[in-house]
């Protein structure tokens, strides 16, 4: 079994028998014509669409799934940068579309023109409105993959980082030269109190003795 898709609208999946081939694909686009002939499927295809276009999707084998990250990483930006560039392309009609919307709440009256037009633009709004709910999702998907390819192009030679203690050591080497001279003055200090107070001891005064004089 083979199944495609579209590039505009990749909620469609068609499941032909076999694997892929231009016969496949042309089954493909024979079951899509059927699908939009009998309105079940709502889609407009580009000018000059050919089953060479179908996307085919295939499911991730064990290896694919352990695919290097990087690459990983590159291919959620490229789905991100393809949805910009399709809503770029529908925002202006889409929101005009939706201004036109207000009509329909006012009490002005409204000619069967504005309706139609309003109607058809129903299917612009559609796709811009999925389209955007998918682009949000890839965003937040991208910043994680912004973060892994940010990762892999750091620079090697970028410092390594040091151990908690050494790195305060390094940012305030004057906090522990500090501490050495506190300590230092700490041992003066009782050095000189040990000299006074022995100082003290050997400096009594002893009592002259009285000297009588002879009559």
């Amino acid at each position: 079994m083979v199944r495609y898709t579209l590039a505009q609208s990749p909620e469609i999946v068609l499941t032909i028998a076999g694997k892929d081939s231009p016969k496949a694909r042309e089954k493909a686009m024979n079951e899509l014509m059927e699908l939009m002939d009998s309105g079940k499927l709502d889609t407009d295809l580009a000018d000059g669409f050919s089953p060479d276009q179908f996307i085919e999707v295939r499911e991730l084998t064990m290896s694919e799934e352990r695919e290097d990250p990087i690459t990983q990483a590159v291919q959620v930006l490229n789905n991100l940068a393809t949805l910009k560039i399709k809503i770029q392309e529908l925002r202006t009609d889409a929101m005009q579309v939706r201004s036109q919307i207000d009509i329909l709440f006012s009490d002005e009256t409204v000619s069967e023109e504005q309706i139609n037009n309003i109607k058809d633009g129903f299917k612009i709004l559609k796709n811009f409105a999925q389209l955007n709910m998918r682009f949000l999702d890839a965003r937040s998907q991208a910043e994680n993959a912004r973060q892994i390819l940010d990762d892999a192009l750091k620079s090697p030679s970028a410092d390594p980082k040091l151990n908690p203690e050494l790195q305060s050591i390094v940012e305030s080497p004057s906090s522990a030269i500090t501490s050495d001279e506190q300590a230092d003055e700490q041992i003066d200090e009782q050095a000189d109190k040990t000299e006074n107070s022995n100082s003290l001891e050997l400096s009594v005064e002893v009592p002259a003795a009285k000297v009588s004089k002879k009559k």
